[in-house]
Formats: C-alpha cells, sequence, structure tokens
C-alpha cells in the first residue's frame, strides 16, 4: 500500500480568493498523474472547496476511473444534520454528488469535545455501522481536533471504528493545544490504523524559513521542506495514509518523488525536523492552516486565512524600513470580493469551529490594524 493520499481540499482554482471555482481539467490531470503512480487514496468532505468538492471528485475521478481503481473517503459534520433523518439525507447526497456509489472510508468530522455530544446525541458512531451494514461505506471512522483524553475516552467507548484521522506534523508534536504525539500514542495504543491530516500544516512546513531550510540542505540538498514534513508523518507507527492538499502540478510531483519509493525517516532525521520546528515556532504569528472552516460559515465573507497567511509573511519580514509590501495591495484586492477583516461582527461562529483554537476575532482586529491603517 502506498501510503500518498490525495487531499481534495485545497485544489487549484481558476480565481484566486473563490474557494467554488475549482480548475477542474487541472484536476484531472493531477487525478489521472496521481493513479498513474499507484497512487489511490482520495479525501473529500461535505463542505469543502465552498460545498463543490464532492463534485469536483465526481467529475474528476468517479465518472473516468473504474471504482475498484481508487478508494474515496468522506464525512459527516456535525453543524449539518438536526435530525436522524439529515444525517441519511447527508450521506445520500454525498453518494449523488460523487456519483461513488459507497465510500471505502466514512468518517464522523472533526470529532472534539463540543460536537462530541450531538454526535452522541444522535447516536451517529452506531449510525456509521449501520451504514456500513447497509454497503453505503466500507469503513467507519472519524476525524479528531481535540486531546488525547478525550480521543481515549472515544475508542474505549466506541471500539467498533476502524480508524482515526489526526492532524500529525513536527511543528504540532508538542503542542499543548494539537497535542500530535499524544494522540498518536493513544490511537496506537487501542490499535488503531492512522490517517494523517495536515502533514504539511496548511502549507506552514512546505515553506519554511531560511535558516530552516539550511538545516535540511545541510542534510540532503535535493529535498524539499514539504518531503520532510511528509516522510515525518509517513514514518509514524500504525499510520496507513496521509493525506496531503494539493493545489498544482508541482506540489503533486514533488509529493510522488516523495512517496513513489518512501524511506522512513531515521531518529536523527526526524530531530532535525523538531530543531526546524523550533525555528518555525519562533517566527509564526497566527497559526492558521487554511482550512477554511472559518471563512466558509462567515456572515461578512471574510477571507480569513488568506488574510492571516498575509499577515504571517509580513511579520517574518523587518516592516521599519519598508513600511509597505506588495501583501498591502494582495489584501485590498481580496477585500474588494470579500469583507475586510474590520467587517467582523464578533458573533464567533469561526472561533467554534477552528480545529487550531485560534483567537480568529482578536487575530482580524491585529491584521486590521496592520492592513487598513497603514500610512
Amino acid at each position: 500500500m502506498k501510503k500518498l493520499g490525495f487531499g481534495l481540499m485545497r485544489l487549484p482554482l481558476t480565481e484566486p480568493g473563490n474557494e467554488q471555482a475549482v480548475d477542474v481539467p487541472e484536476v484531472e490531470k493531477m487525478v489521472d498523474r496521481f493513479l498513474d503512480h499507484g497512487f489511490n487514496y482520495f479525501d473529500t468532505a461535505w463542505m469543502y472547496h465552498g460545498f463543490k468538492s464532492e463534485e469536483v471528485a465526481g467529475e474528476a475521478l468517479v465518472r473516468r476511473h473504474p471504482r475498484d481503481s481508487f478508494q474515496l473517503a468522506s464525512k459527516l459534520h456535525s453543524g449539518f444534520f438536526d435530525t436522524h433523518e439529515d444525517m441519511d439525507r447527508v450521506l445520500h447526497e454525498q453518494l449523488e454528488k460523487t456519483h461513488a456509489g459507497y465510500f471505502d472510508n466514512y468518517l464522523l468530522h472533526g470529532v472534539d469535545g463540543e460536537s462530541l455530544e450531538k454526535y452522541e446525541k444522535f447516536d451517529a458512531f452506531h449510525w456509521l455501522l449501520e451504514q456500513k451494514e447497509k454497503g453505503l461505506i466500507r469503513h467507519a471512522g472519524f476525524s479528531f481536533h481535540d486531546s488525547a483524553g478525550v480521543l481515549d475516552e472515544i475508542l474505549k467507548k466506541y471500539p467498533e471504528m476502524e480508524f482515526v484521522q489526526l492532524q500529525l506534523n513536527y511543528l504540532d508534536w508538542n503542542s499543548p493545544w494539537i497535542q500530535s504525539r499524544e494522540v498518536h500514542d493513544v490511537a496506537v495504543k487501542h490499535g488503531k490504523p492512522i490517517i494523517v491530516m495536515e502533514p504539511v500544516k496548511g502549507g506552514t512546513l512546505a515553506k519554511v524559513p531560511e535558516e530552516g531550510m539550511k538545516l535540511f540542505r545541510a542534510k540532503d540538498p535535493d529535498a524539499s521542506a514539504a518531503s520532510w514534513a511528509i516522510r515525518f508523518a509517513a514514518s509514524l507507527d500504525n499510520v496507513e495514509r496521509v493525506l496531503s492538499g494539493m493545489s498544482s502540478m508541482a506540489q503533486l510531483e514533488d509529493n510522488i518523488r516523495t512517496m513513489d519509493s518512501f524511506t522512513p525517516l531515521t531518529e536523527d532525521e526526524k530531530n532535525l525536523c523538531f530543531r526546524v520546528g523550533e525555528v518555525i515556532n519562533s517566527q509564526i504569528t497566527v497559526p492558521c492552516t487554511a482550512c477554511h472552516y472559518c471563512s466558509e460559515g462567515c456572515p461578512k465573507n471574510i477571507a480569513i486565512p488568506e488574510y492571516f497567511s498575509l499577515y504571517d509573511e509580513d511579520m517574518r519580514e523587518d516592516l521599519e524600513e519598508k513600511g509597505w509590501t506588495v501583501n498591502f495591495s494582495t489584501y485590498d484586492t481580496l477585500a474588494k470580493k470579500h469583507g475586510k477583516a474590520s467587517d467582523c461582527i464578533e458573533c464567533g461562529r469561526c472561533e467554534k469551529v477552528c480545529p487550531q483554537h485560534i483567537p480568529v476575532i482578536s487575530e482580524l482586529k491585529a491584521v486590521a490594524g496592520h492592513f487598513e491603517h497603514k500610512e
């Protein structure tokens, strides 16, 4: 089994900033290239790309390739059902959108302390098993964003769950919020196969500071920053797949080179990743992974992840002399089609769904202060 999985969450766009404007012909080329190299796992979800990702999976993958030549995963999110009938409806609509017939893996999406209450209220874990009995899904699991203790309790209570999807990367390995190391150890203790999400942390680990790149190049001058992150995740115990949200053919090709003949990291190489992680953590401002959960529910249509990315990039530079950067123009361009950071009404929807636990409201105020009041 080749461990690299194609995450259909950060696909190429024909219109920057418009998550629904997916470049389907380019995705088709990427899908074909991925399959040609023997990789076959694809991961989508109900709300990805402004609710378009599953349709794209149907167009670019399912309708163009034999169903037994690939595996497709999708998810049920707690924010999109309020009755048992809603759960059935969402799953059936997902199957219609993808034309898949069944999902190889189907997950309860983004389980944490808050959403767990709703999933249990509607007995969603056992509902998953019922869908498996009906033949609508092959394997039942869940993606997870909470503490190791919560994960341990879930796996004790629902041992029938066949796998877990976890955020594992070297930057979050010792994070008190994400707890990558701790949740990994819990999954291993319970003997569960692991699917890794955010191995490159939304692109953060694909573009590391020069100080960190010098460390990587000293060990392997030809390896990309992203390849180190992918290999770190794939080297962990019980990891079955490593999902990468690939936005271009270049990213796809780099991942294929890395994982076509996968070589696990040595302990020294893992420690090197941790050293680079220390460099990154010393410079990062907002630890956003650009999952877009926040912006998809924003009543003011604020381009939250994009603004955070621009802000982070500026904060890594010494702006005392520069004063103005190209990011100011980019911000203004985005703000013509989206709400400005200062348009935030502090409703709190974004903070409730953020898997990184970012204080989005206060960070948007910082973004507004930086980009909107520059003389």
